[in-house]
């Protein structure tokens, strides 16, 4: 019956809060439960754009976010919108590098299709830094006396005379101290540390852009 089939509530937003996430609680293994041919909650939340289940089912009930179908493909195989795949892609750490049994890759695959363009030119330009920072899932801690190094697109004249920020290398040392760095949420502030610094050197670099124009 639909109201005991975790598939078919998946796919209606009254239905989320109303009676699936109560189910998976009642029973939690069918939060990673599978059909016949692979398909899975995860599937179907990123199919029918419902993130805050996305959001459960990775955080809440622990199922695996790279979980593949009878195709050798991830959630973010099926996503249909920007949201989803940045949520797929920044928060919950999909390998947006995974190839299906075709050997294509989400991007690759969503393009072919041309269905959702902007999903394709998402996963093609937006979000590289933190793509590359999730696919390093345990870096080692770093020693007292680390140098980190961001590239950007500043000069190497201008690159070799500036020193590294003291804030920022306050802070990654003292993340890389805790007992909790090598935890999920340790990771996370690690990527979320050095997505800002990226962002900082980037708008750094198209300010120093602007003056030289100016």
């Amino acid at each position: 019956m639909a109201e005991h089939n975790p598939f078919l509530l998946a796919a209606n937003t009254p239905d989320l809060d109303a009676r699936l996430l109560p189910l998976l609680r009642s029973k939690p293994e069918l939060a990673s439960a599978q059909d016949s041919h692979g398909y899975s909650l995860l599937h179907a939340a990123a199919s029918y754009n419902h993130i805050d289940l996305l959001r459960a089912l990775v955080n809440e009930f622990h199922v695996d976010v790279n979980l593949r179908d009878e195709d050798d493909e991830t959630c973010l195989f099926v996503a249909e919108s920007v949201e989803v795949a940045r949520c797929l892609v920044e928060e919950l750490n999909v390998d947006t590098a995974a190839q299906n049994e075709d050997g294509q890759t989400a991007r690759e695959k969503i393009e072919s299709e041309d269905d959702y363009p902007e999903v394709a030119a998402y996963l093609s330009q937006g979000s590289s830094a933190i793509r590359e920072v999730s696919q390093n899932a345990h870096p080692p801690p770093l020693p007292p006396n680390v140098r980190l190094n961001i590239g950007s697109q500043i000069p190497e004249e201008e690159a070799n005379a500036q020193e590294p920020d003291p804030e920022f290398r306050r802070r990654i040392e003292e993340l890389a101290s805790r007992e909790n760095f090598h935890t999920e949420e340790g990771q996370r502030e690690l990527r979320d540390l050095i997505t800002d610094a990226v962002r900082d050197v980037s708008n750094d670099g198209q300010a120093s852009q602007r003056r030289r124009v100016g």
